[in-house]
């Protein structure tokens, strides 16, 4: 497995969230992100600020190649170093797609790709935008005191994509969010697993259960905030990476880094952390294809986060004791975060034909009209990855197979 390293480590139990870079009230969200590089990096955070507006002009490129080469060196701490890849990594999206899928570069030049490198190096992650960017350190509060609820909330950095991105991506948060409990219940299931306490496990597996349905009550905030037509046509492209997408067959150059092209997966869904932690505490088994993918995907986490996804896995889980229990109200509970977490995967595939199955095929039909627009931020949609998920999975055969294999988890009376 890539990244068993991490599981070199003793199991420490309870596990301490904090060892991992996991919150206790925002779970793996980073905590109140920095929103301002220090002044020596203005350069990247005065084009990170005008990017839809650089993209929507055709100006971004140009932009990029006037931009001094920066060091790295005097970004101080994680949350600099985070900020510092959430920009350079929106500013790359933006520099690869701003002409769409048929005007793409081979090339990301020297003055951006090798401090976006170095940073990723320094951090753990890849150079490109993922999860862990786009989401889970792009969010503020407008007001501080104020509450972690979409009103208060706005993103860092953006793209086109107007308020249907911006929607897009502090929904997904709130699921992040909506999934803390569940976070905290994995450490406590762990440890009543390991002492046999059936009491104690029970609290625990309701309390996943309970997180795991808030999960998709917020991922139906989606219906009111993102408009699907604006999400395929404008936004997914600039989620799109450079491996297995038949638009950027060959990858790409980073200028400075490698002469050879790299490749890279686009932000996913299956870069979340939430749901490999599940998985893995209830022990669901995937198809050996849709396991590779997903393990493919956990490269793409902070390798903290990565590390607590190995060392749930190295754990016995609690569905052990729930199959040797005779204690009836045990194993519905466990059956219950099961059933949870395939009715959150189903309502994932809903949400996936709404906003690429069924805004694909109207975009196809725009395609076949006569139009003069050029560009993705004008609303000419990609035809590259329209049966496939922007992290590369083929998406529907995807989705069903992992939804349908988290089924076969319940436990049969």
């Amino acid at each position: 497995m890539e990244g068993s390293a991490d599981t070199e480590e003793p199991l420490l139990l309870p596990l301490a969230l904090s060892r991992f870079q996991i919150s206790e009230e925002f779970g793996f969200l980073l905590p109140d992100p920095l929103t301002e590089l220090p002044a020596p990096y203005s350069p990247w955070m005065d084009i990170a600020r005008e990017l839809p507006q650089l993209i929507t002009s055709h100006q971004l490129r140009s932009r990029v190649h006037q931009m001094p080469q920066l060091s790295p060196q005097q970004l101080r701490g994680r949350e600099e170093l985070h900020l510092a890849h959430l920009v350079l990594s929106f500013i790359t999206m933006g520099y690869v797609w701003q002409e769409g899928e048929e005007g793409t570069v081979q090339v990301l030049p020297r003055n951006l790709a090798v401090p976006f490198w170095e940073v990723s190096q320094a951090l753990g992650l890849p150079p490109i935008l993922s999860h862990a960017d786009f989401v889970l350190a792009n969010w503020r509060r407008k007001d501080p005191n104020g509450p972690l609820e979409i009103e208060n909330l706005d993103t860092i950095i953006t793209l086109p994509g107007g308020e249907s991105l911006r929607g897009f991506i502090l929904v997904t948060l709130l699921v992040e969010k909506a999934a803390v409990p569940g976070i905290k219940a994995i450490t406590q299931a762990l440890g009543a697993t390991l002492q046999g306490d059936e009491e104690s496990l029970h609290r625990a597996l309701e309390e996943l259960a309970g997180a795991i349905e808030a999960m998709r009550e917020a991922l139906r905030r989606m219906h009111d905030y993102v408009d699907p037509e604006v999400f395929y046509s404008v936004i997914r492209i600039f989620l799109s990476g450079w491996k297995d997408n038949p638009a950027m067959a060959q990858g790409l150059i980073y200028e400075g880094v490698s002469p050879e092209p790299l490749a890279f997966s686009g932000g996913s869904a299956a870069q979340s952390t939430v749901l490999h932690a599940f998985d893995e505490l209830l022990g669901i088994c995937h198809h050996q294809d849709c396991a590779a993918f997903l393990r493919r995907m956990r490269q793409y986490m902070p390798p903290a986060h990565r590390a607590f996804v190995e060392q749930i896995r190295g754990a016995v889980s609690p569905r052990h004791l729930a199959l040797s229990s005779g204690d009836a109200r045990l194993r519905a509970a466990f059956n219950r975060c099961v059933s949870a977490l395939a009715e959150f995967r189903s309502y994932h595939i809903t949400m996936v034909t709404k906003y690429i199955a069924v805004a694909a095929a109207k975009a196809k039909a725009r395609r076949a009209e006569p139009s003069g627009r050029a560009g993705p931020a004008a609303g000419k949609p990609p035809s590259a990855l329209e049966d496939k998920g922007t992290g590369g999975s083929h998406i529907f055969s995807f989705l069903k197979s992992i939804r349908d294999t988290t089924r076969e988890g319940i436990i049969s009376a």
